[in-house]
């Protein structure tokens, strides 16, 4: 990479030295001001090779990363004749720079179609969050009081919004698919309900006490089989009926027959195609977990745990989000409880111990100051701090720092540790551990500590390349 070159280019879109005031750098930015900010074309100046973003305020800022905005900073500052200053840089803004930058090199079809499968979900969080607690506490309460508390209003009235939540998600998880991708809320509502377990519905009575027989399939209609997935395939589908519906369907009738046509074909495909596959591919990701956690044991805990950090460096850790909805679920096959979270929490409990590692060992200042003011948040279990603004950037540490991870996961699943919620990490994660569990947790999390503390020492810090990233 050409830094002078860089600069040159950077300095003649924004006007020539003439037209610069003022130029200095911070951790990640090189902030220039102007006598004129009309000349600017921010689109062009994002296409300058090594620019990860523009920020258009009193100042440009161009966002080029650590290390590298020094060495540019020094070209451009020759070129203007002005003297180079700087600018103070938190954590939390080399951290989020970094990320979107990160973030805006994951174009693959396969990460872009996992963020919208994020998009999905994430907004159900709170509920399910809430939901998840409710009936983990309920469930400790039932068994400490042998059911004391069973049929009392106010009690059964919680309960009941723990249960609400699960036995209608289909339906928000529907909406939400066919919003994200591009139709009617409603109607993916709609195409969701299939997934409903409900008596009354049509599909589920009885002719003569012999259930209706569903074609493809030859047996009685069972909507939970598909699940999550189903609701969530069916909310797709209905989304993209509803486009194409829109586009033939002429414009005078098109209020009252696109809906129409929307959820009668969708309605069909869901019943024929959507819900068998749907149900196949729930049974196939058990059916996976289970033989990593269980036939894996330790061994798949290691793997899961020192693996999750590259997938969330690649955006594909987006495809567990689903996942960990249908673990939470009370009616599913783990009754409710998370046996894989525990495992993917001790990720962050390494970054921790590779940030401890750093912070201790090496002398460069900048560092010291980014993992001092990363390390509590990482411990609350707030970890993009200290993967995006050093261990990441850094290379060596972010391997590190998931070695180490691995031993916390080997502990989560020896402890056979689950979460009936989701939502939180670090020591937070305490709040959703299963009850009774927590001094077993905190071990493991330990583990991670220590582990990513100790690998990170030995062969993570090296401080040559620690001052080519962020200066000496």
């Amino acid at each position: 990479m050409n830094y002078s070159e860089i600069a040159k280019e950077l300095l003649d879109k924004v006007g020539g030295k003439d037209n610069v005031l003022s130029n200095a750098t911070c951790m990640t930015r090189l902030r220039v001001t102007l006598k004129d900010n009309s000349i600017l074309d921010e689109e062009s100046l994002k296409k300058v090779e090594g620019v990860m973003g523009v920020v258009l305020s009193d100042t440009i800022q161009f966002v080029l990363g650590p290390g590298k905005v020094n060495k540019v900073g020094e070209e451009f500052s020759k070129l203007t004749g002005l003297k180079l200053g700087s600018v103070k840089e938190d954590v939390e803004e080399i951290a989020k720079d970094n990320k979107k930058a990160n973030k805006s090199k994951q174009n693959h079809p396969v990460q872009v179609f996992l963020r919208h499968i994020a998009n999905i979900f994430v907004p159900l969080l709170p509920g399910i969050i809430a939901a998840g607690m409710i009936n983990g506490i309920c469930n400790v309460i039932n068994v400490y009081t042998k059911g004391a508390l069973t049929g009392t209003w106010w009690y059964e009235c919680i309960r009941t919004m723990g249960w609400a939540l699960f036995a209608y998600l289909p339906i928000f998880v529907g909406f939400n698919a066919a919003r994200e991708f591009g139709g009617s809320g409603i109607l993916g509502g709609i195409a969701g309900a299939m997934s409903i377990n409900n008596a009354a519905m049509p599909l589920l009575m009885k002719i003569n006490d012999a259930p209706i027989v569903i074609p493809i399939v030859n047996k009685g209609f069972n909507p939970a089989a598909g699940g999550l997935l189903a609701a969530l395939f069916a909310g797709i589908c209905f989304a993209f009926l509803e486009k194409q519906f829109k586009k033939i369907v002429p414009d005078v009738v098109t209020t009252f027959f696109t809906p129409l046509l929307t959820v009668i074909v969708g309605g069909l495909l869901a019943l024929l195609i959507l819900q068998p596959f749907g149900s196949f591919v729930s049974a196939g990701i058990f059916s996976i977990l289970t033989f990593v956690y269980e036939k894996m044991g330790v061994l798949g805990g290691y793997i899961l745990s020192a693996g999750f950090l590259p997938l969330v460096s690649v955006g594909l850790h987006q495809a567990l989000t689903p996942i960990h909805v249908m673990l939470n679920d009370p009616t599913g096959p783990t009754a409710g409880i998370n046996y894989l979270l525990p495992i993917l929490m001790m990720a962050g409990g390494g970054q921790v111990g590779a940030g401890l590692a750093l912070y201790f060992k090496t002398k460069n200042k900048k560092v010291k100051q980014l993992t001092r003011d990363s390390i509590p948040v990482g411990v609350l279990g707030i970890g993009e701090p200290m993967m995006y603004a050093v261990t990441l950037p850094l290379g060596k540490p972010f391997i590190t720092a998931c070695l180490g991870a691995g031993f916390g996961g080997v502990l989560a699943s020896l402890f056979k540790l689950g979460t009936v919620s989701q939502g939180v990490s670090g020591l937070f994660g305490l709040l959703i551990v299963q009850p009774g569990n927590w001094i077993f947790y905190v071990i493991a999390m330990l583990g991670a500590y220590i582990g990513g503390f100790v690998i990170t020492w030995f062969f993570g810090v090296d401080e040559e390349r620690i001052n080519e990233v962020y200066g000496e």
